[in-house]
């Protein structure tokens, strides 16, 4: 079409034998912002990455204003004008280096800059960018001494310094608390008044109401809806994006039975609201909020990472207050954390010594490991949760990030927890994962309480029996996984006042 910046007709990309983008048509508008979104495994990485130049396509076109686009590297599709800050924060930031430099450094690589670096010129220059983003950090500061979401915005501000005409957002907010979003959401504003045409890709519903002139959803490799029309219609996008509805799950609701993890009058932080919670025996409670909700807290206090505020824990009527992560282990709290390749994965060892790491006194005779032992119980594990690999004494980086997390899960299921804590079980599977591990989390639920951190409704509505929704460290809501009122749960999440509209059919 003629006047689009980014034009995508029919683009293809197999892996072997797998074909992972079937004919993709995507048009990006100048001065407009398109949201891609998709279930894990529908191909959006892929297609960002064949847009940016990671991949070659393997048939279809791509035009960028007017002209063929084929960018034959990363750096070749900036130099074009098409510009990703991924999903994982380092790629967009040099951690070693300053703020300054992070800010600039696109510039200090062109042709023509000099050899010499005048540190006052370029220190005015960063400021001008940081300012414009709504930075207010000390440009002096290393980038790897920053917090999480600070290094986002830096990420961020610099894919902005170079001007481009096409920018591409994976998940930016995933890390940036709602006062920070906001700062986003404003600057996205000004680049859609200048005429950047912007691809923005999530599913979280606060950021698509807030930024979508249209949306286009992708499932298993294609485009399964386009949704341009205002008012746009999100629910629909939801069906298109999942293949059903999103509270038509095949979740038979348990109430559980005995309580195992009580919480009274818990206050995460030094004047938060209390917190008051039971999580019974075979009963999964998934915990919903944004960034900054207390959703992480509530973790590191139950797992004995941190201490509370205030108030006080019981599992199975006995006082629960752990001095260390190993006397929560020792007391039966099992914590899978998120971001599985620093906090969870070693490198270095097999699938077996993954997955039994914790445990591998109780696989051990004396000072020896039962090595015979130790191989069955991670075999059962692999049948169990479907994990794909030739043998259990593969190197761990052999698995793909689905496999590798499915071996993460089942490290905390080779023992019988008291309570189960599972913070974002699902960050970076495909679809077939994700629902493989949720569903062996449903079927061993009885035994223990099961608690499940997440920040994605539809996974909470494939995995819970109760949706608890976490707001600036307090619960604002609760909802059985049973005819929700979807619009209630949307705004006990996003802390608004969006009027209730009944249960969805």
């Amino acid at each position: 079409m003629a006047g689009d910046a980014l034009s995508v007709r029919d683009l293809q990309k197999s892996f072997g034998k797998n074909h992972v983008l079937r004919g993709i048509d995507l048009s990006l508008t100048p001065g407009s912002v398109t949201v891609l979104m998709g279930a894990n495994g529908a191909g959006k990485s892929t297609l960002v990455k064949v847009i940016c130049g990671h991949h070659p396509a393997d048939g279809g076109t791509m035009t960028l204003a007017g002209d063929r686009f084929t960018p034959h590297d990363a750096a070749d599709a900036i130099r074009k004008g098409v510009v990703t800050v991924h999903q994982s924060i380092d790629d967009g930031v040099i951690p070693d280096l300053d703020v300054a430099n992070n800010l600039m450094l696109d510039r200090l690589v062109e042709r023509g800059h000099g050899l010499f670096v005048r540190e006052t010129q370029l220190r005015e220059e960063a400021a001008k960018v940081a300012a414009a983003m709504g930075i207010d950090v000390n440009l002096k500061a290393r980038v790897s001494d920053l917090a999480v979401a600070d290094r986002q915005m830096i990420a961020i501000a610099r894919a902005m310094a170079r001007a481009p005409k096409v920018l591409i957002l994976d998940e930016p907010t995933s890390s940036l608390s709602a006062t920070e979003a906001d700062r986003l959401f404003a600057l996205i504003d000004r680049l859609r008044d200048q005429g950047v045409a912007i691809l923005y890709i999530s599913h979280r519903m606060s950021d698509i109401r807030r930024l979508a002139d249209r949306i286009v959803v992708m499932r298993d490799g294609a485009i399964s809806g386009l949704f341009e029309t205002a008012p746009l219609d999100y629910e629909a996008a939801v069906t298109a994006m999942l293949g059903h509805r999103m509270t038509e799950v095949d979740v038979t609701v348990q109430d559980g039975t005995t309580p195992v993890l009580e919480l009274s009058d818990l206050r995460l932080h030094s004047g938060a609201a209390p917190i008051n919670l039971e999580a019974r025996d075979g009963e999964v409670v998934a915990l919903v909020g944004l960034l900054g909700s207390g959703k992480s807290r509530l973790a590191e206090i139950l797992f004995g990472m941190a201490g509370p505020a205030a108030g006080t824990m019981r599992i199975s009527g006995a006082a629960y207050s752990p001095r260390s992560v190993e006397d929560a282990i020792a007391q039966g709290v099992f914590l899978s954390p998120k971001d599985r390749g620093t906090n969870a994965v070693v490198p270095d060892f097999g699938i077996a010594d993954n997955m039994t790491l914790p445990f591998l006194k109780s696989l051990s005779v004396g000072s020896f490991l039962d090595a015979r032992r130790q191989r069955g119980r991670t075999q059962a594990m692999v049948d169990q949760l479907g994990i794909v690999c030739q043998t259990v004494t593969d190197s761990i980086g052999t698995l793909s990030g689905g496999n590798q997390q499915k071996v993460m899960i089942a490290r905390w299921l080779l023992e019988q927890a008291k309570v189960l804590l599972l913070d974002e079980p699902f960050q970076g599977v495909d679809i077939g994962a994700r629902r493989d591990i949720g569903r062996h989390i449903r079927a061993t639920a009885q035994g223990r309480a099961t608690l499940v951190f997440l920040a994605e409704i539809d996974e909470a509505l494939e995995i819970a029996d109760r949706i608890v929704v976490l707001h600036e460290n307090a619960i604002v809501g609760e909802h059985r996984n049973q005819n929700i009122d979807l619009a209630a749960l949307v705004a006990d999440i996003s802390g608004s006042d969006i009027p209730t509209t009944g249960a969805q059919p």
